[in-house]
């Protein structure tokens, strides 16, 4: 089974696009954070911080067109996804991308931004 679960803030205002007959994507950055505890023996492990790069697709994504703004808390469920491609240099690189199946607004709407045109 590929499934994840996270909770984060967004790092930056979403990128929206359009793609075959007008379907919106979306693409975030959300940040994760574990956070920093003592251990038993006095060792001190540090606060840690993960960015995910998250893909949302049609629905989900007008949505996010609409609401999403950077700073904004959000719970998102989907999968993992693995690629790759030739740089210019010819060299492969990889990287790893959420697909979104689900997500939930977490930031309360008074302290949501306000959108553009509202």
């Amino acid at each position: 089974m590929n499934k994840v679960m996270l909770i984060g803030n967004v790092g930056k205002d979403p990128e929206i696009r359009y793609v075959d007959q007008n379907q919106p994507v979306a693409r975030l950055t959300l940040a994760t954070t574990e956070r920093g505890y003592t251990l038993q023996n006095g060792t001190q492990v540090p606060e840690r911080t993960e960015w995910h790069n998250v893909i949302l697709w049609r629905k989900l994504a007008e949505i996010v067109e609409r609401y999403v703004h950077k700073g904004d808390k959000l719970y998102i469920e989907g999968r993992i996804h693995y690629a790759s491609y030739d740089d210019k240099l010819g060299k492969r690189q990889y990287y790893t991308e959420i697909w979104a199946d689900n997500m939930e607004l977490l930031t309360p709407k008074a302290q949501q931004s306000p959108t553009p045109n509202s």
